[in-house]
C-alpha cells in the first residue's frame, strides 16, 4: 500500500478543554479509533506535531505526547526525515473486525426506505454504468478522441488562465456564459436552421440532462409520454425515473407514427424524437412525419423534446435542418450535446427553449448545480469563435465517413446473409439486422465473449421488438481495429447461420 498524506485531521474529533481527560490522552484515543474504523486510511502521513498543535490550538507537547504513545502501541511508525505514518500492519486487526461490525438491530429491514423516485432511480441505475476501460468495438457513442486536437486545446486553456482567471474561478450564470450562448446560438442558426436568440441557449452538462430538466419543467408524475420504439435508453430512463408514463410508439421508415401515437396515448404530455438521426435505428424524419408531429403538438398544447445528438455528421448530403427550425407555435425544446463533436468528458450541452420557458428553465438548471465549469465554456466559446469547431466537424466527418465504408464492406463480406446493415447515411453507428428466427441477445452474448461489444436492438424496446439486430458503433476505432472486429463478429455468429428461417 502506497503512502499519502493528511494535512487536516481536526475535521475527525474534537478536544473538549473543560474535560478531566487530559488532552492528550484524548488526542491519542481520538486518532487511534480513527486509525481502527478506517477514517485515517493505513500508510497515511500525519501532520507534523507543531502544525497538528497549530490546528487544534493546543500545546506541542499535547500532540508529542499523544504521538509517543501511539508509537509505542504500534498505531503509528516514524521515519527518520520523512514523518509520522500509520503503519500498515495494526496491532489489533480483530479490534477493528469488531468495530466495523454491524450495529443494526434484529428485524431491522436490510435496504433503505427509498421514495417512489427512489427505486425508479435504483431499478435503471445500471443503464448509465460504463465500463472504465478502452472501449471496444463496436461499442456504439464513442467518437475519435484521439484525433481531439489537445495541443491546440491546451493552449486555449493556458490562454484563458493568463487573460482573466479570477472570472473563472467564481460563480458564473446558471444558463451559461453569454460568449458561449452566442457561439452555439450563431453555430445553431448557420448549421442547423434553428430559429433562435443567444438568450434562449441554456448550457447543461449534456443532452442527459436537457431530458432530466424537461421532465420536471414541464411534466406532472403520470403524464403519459411518447417514447420512439426503439428508443434511446437514457431518455427511457430519465423519464422513467421522473415519474411518467411512457408509450411506446413504432418508428417506420418515415420516423416516428404520429398516427400510432394518437392511438395509443392521445393525451401524452411530451413527444421525445431523433428526427435527424433517429436512435437507434438511424431513420431520418421525412418532412411529412415532422409536420404531422408538429401539427399534433399544436392541437394538443403538447411538447417536443428533439434530441440532435449527433446530426453533423452526415455523408450522402449536408446536414439536415432541425426539426425546431419549421415549429410556427413554439413547443419544441432543442437539445444538443458536445459528447459525440468534441469528448464526452466535457460535459457540456445545450438546449433552446422557446422564450416563454427560459427563465423556469434557468431556475430547474440553477438548482440541478448551479452552473456548468466556467473554464470549459470560457475555451469552447473561443475555440468556436476562432474556427476550430467547425474545421474539427468536417475532419472528422470525412474520416467517419472512411470508417463507416470500412465497416460495411467488412460486414459484407464476413457475415452476408446473415446481417443485413441499414443504410448509414449519417451518424456514429450502423444496424446489422438479423433473420427473424434470430436472438439478438443471444448474438449480443456471443459477440461479447468473443470480445466484441455488439448491443441487442431489442435492449432499446419497451415492448416485443417488431425486428431483431445488433447495433455496431465504428467512430471511434481504426481501420485496423473494424476489420479485426468484423472477423472476431463472423466467427462469434456463425453458429447462427443454421437457425435461418428457410422461406419468409
Amino acid at each position: 500500500m502506497g503512502r499519502k498524506s493528511s494535512t487536516f485531521l481536526s475535521p475527525i474529533f474534537a478536544l473538549d478543554p473543560a474535560s478531566a481527560e487530559p488532552l492528550y490522552h484524548q488526542l491519542y484515543e481520538g486518532i487511534r479509533d480513527a486509525i481502527l474504523d478506517g477514517r485515517i486510511a493505513r500508510g497515511t502521513q500525519l501532520p507534523s506535531s507543531r502544525l497538528l498543535a497549530a490546528e487544534l490550538s493546543v500545546s506541542r507537547n499535547t500532540v508529542v505526547n499523544a504521538y509517543a504513545q501511539l508509537l509505542a502501541e504500534g498505531y503509528l511508525e516514524g521515519e527518520a526525515g520523512s514523518g509520522t505514518y500509520v503503519t500498515l500492519r495494526l496491532p489489533d486487526d480483530s479490534l477493528r473486525a469488531v468495530r466495523g461490525t454491524s450495529t443494526t438491530p434484529p428485524g431491522a429491514p436490510t435496504r433503505p426506505r427509498l421514495s417512489r423516485q427512489g427505486q425508479a432511480l435504483q431499478r435503471y441505475a445500471t443503464t448509465h454504468t460504463l465500463s472504465r476501460n478502452e472501449p471496444r468495438p463496436f461499442q456504439p457513442g464513442v467518437p475519435a478522441v484521439d484525433e481531439f486536437p489537445f495541443r491546440l486545446w491546451e493552449r486555449m486553456v493556458a490562454r484563458q488562465w493568463r487573460k482573466h482567471p479570477w472570472q473563472l474561478l467564481t460563480y458564473g450564470p446558471a444558463e451559461g456564459a453569454q460568449p458561449l450562448r452566442q457561439a452555439i446560438a450563431e453555430y445553431l442558426r448557420m448549421a442547423r436552421a434553428v430559429r433562435c436568440d443567444w438568450r434562449q441557449v441554456i448550457l447543461v452538462s449534456g443532452s442527459q440532462q436537457a431530458i432530466d430538466l424537461t421532465a420536471r419543467v414541464l411534466l406532472d408524475p403520470g403524464d403519459a409520454v411518447w417514447m420512439e420504439e426503439p428508443g434511446y435508453r437514457g431518455a427511457r430512463d430519465a423519464l422513467v425515473a421522473a415519474g411518467l408514463a411512457l408509450a411506446p410508439v413504432p418508428v417506420d421508415a418515415e420516423g416516428i407514427s404520429v398516427r400510432a401515437g394518437r392511438a395509443t396515448a392521445p393525451g401524452a404530455r411530451l413527444a421525445y424524437v431523433t428526427p435527424s438521426h433517429q436512435f437507434p435505428s438511424g431513420v431520418t424524419m421525412s418532412v411529412t412525419r415532422r409536420m404531422e408531429l408538429l401539427c399534433w403538438a399544436a392541437e394538443t398544447g403538447a411538447w417536443i423534446l428533439e434530441d440532435d445528438y449527433d446530426s453533423e455528421f452526415r455523408y450522402v448530403s449536408r446536414p439536415l435542418s432541425a426539426l425546431q427550425g419549421l415549429d410556427e407555435s413554439g413547443q419544441v425544446i432543442y437539445a444538443g450535446t458536445f459528447s459525440k463533436v468534441l469528448f464526452p468528458s466535457m460535459r457540456l450541452g445545450y438546449l433552446v427553449a422557446p422564450p416563454p420557458l427560459v427563465d423556469v428553465f434557468t431556475a430547474a438548471r440553477s438548482i440541478a448545480d448551479r452552473h456548468s465549469p466556467m473554464v470549459d465554456q470560457a475555451v469552447l466559446a473561443e475555440f468556436m469563435r476562432e474556427g476550430h469547431f467547425g474545421r474539427h466537424i468536417r475532419r472528422m466527418r470525412t474520416l467517419y465517413q472512411e470508417r463507416r465504408d470500412t465497416i460495411v464492406e467488412a460486414l459484407t463480406r464476413e457475415l452476408d446473409g446473415l446481417l443485413e446493415l441499414s443504410p448509414a447515411a449519417a451518424g456514429m453507428h450502423l444496424v446489422g439486422w438479423l433473420p427473424g428466427t434470430v436472438d439478438d441477445v443471444e448474438a449480443s452474448r456471443l459477440a461479447a465473449n468473443a470480445g466484441v461489444i455488439a448491443q441487442p436492438i431489442s435492449a432499446y424496446c419497451l415492448a416485443e421488438p417488431a425486428r431483431r439486430g445488433l447495433m455496431l458503433g465504428y467512430a471511434g476505432y481504426s481501420s485496423a481495429a473494424l476489420k479485426l472486429a468484423a472477423g472476431q463478429l463472423a466467427q462469434a455468429l456463425a453458429g447462427l447461420r443454421a437457425k435461418r428461417p428457410t422461406t419468409r
